[in-house]
């Protein structure tokens, strides 16, 4: 875990340290799943056109995209975990925090389902993921939004997952997909960004619908007041457009295979 956390960090820095912006450009902070689904690299294109304003970004764990935007290295942050967003913005770190879109989680093993899982109640397939202890669980490990999710299901099952079959594995989501094909295990992810790598991976969906799967995603400025540094006029740009009714539109024609991924909620 040491180890996957070490690299994680340095890919962190390595990209911080490819950011070239002009005082017009936005840096922004995200979750993966923006990214390995492809949503950013169809929308920014969009706004980019609209406005003139490039965006450049960094997709991390929402810990780590919050972090950086704690240290002022970007204006802004587009990530899904509702607690520690209005943690952000409550010690002043964020402003105008804003609803974009939502998917959900799902989770996906192998098609055969060893231990028998499928269905649409989470927390009874991780029960029995945990009891069984014969098929391994891939946990991202690295304080991302699904991250944060999953501890909520083991910590309402009064589960502290450890053993041979609980692997942490420090890395992104499509990382941990290609894991948890090459190990035949279970994992949670995101809905698309398991879209975009299912054919890679081999692995099924085998649980979903269950209301405690729903994943919404928040924008949110850096503040001002903390760095006289940001692109404030660029961060409040890029959120008016993506939750304007032409950016929630071009979210809602994003899809994968025909299918889509994301469903726009900006009030």
């Amino acid at each position: 875990m040491m180890r996957g956390c070490m690299r994680a960090l340095g890919v962190v820095l390595i990209l911080l340290g490819t950011f070239t912006a002009t005082a017009r450009d936005v840096r922004m902070s995200t979750t993966t799943s923006t990214d390995n689904s492809g949503l950013l690299r169809y929308l920014m294109p969009m706004f980019e056109q609209k406005t003139g304003i490039k965006v450049q970004w960094i997709a991390v764990g929402t810990g780590k995209a919050l972090e950086i935007a704690k240290s002022g290295d970007v204006d802004v942050v587009l990530v899904h975990a509702r607690a520690a967003e209005d943690k952000f913005v409550a010690e002043g770190w964020g402003v105008n925090r804003r609803d974009v879109m939502y998917n959900d989680f799902v989770i996906v093993g192998p098609d055969a389902d060893p231990l028998h899982v499928k269905g649409k109640d989470a927390l009874l397939a991780f029960r029995k993921i945990a009891d069984a202890k014969s098929t391994r669980f891939i946990s991202r490990g690295d304080n991302s939004g699904t991250d944060q999710m999953e501890k909520s299901y083991w910590k309402a099952l009064g589960v502290t997952p450890s053993g041979a079959w609980f692997v942490s594995a420090g890395l992104g989501m499509g990382e941990v997909l290609t894991m948890a094909s090459e190990m035949q295990a279970y994992t949670l992810t995101d809905r698309a960004t398991f879209s975009a790598y299912k054919a890679k991976t081999g692995l099924s969906i085998v649980v979903q619908g269950d209301p405690r799967l729903f994943n919404p995603y928040g924008i949110i400025a850096v503040n001002p007041a903390k760095y006289a540094s940001v692109n404030h006029d660029g961060a409040m740009t890029l959120i008016d457009w993506i939750t304007s009714p032409e950016g929630q539109h071009k979210i809602a024609e994003f899809n994968i295979n025909g299918e889509q991924q994301f469903f726009p909620n900006a009030k």
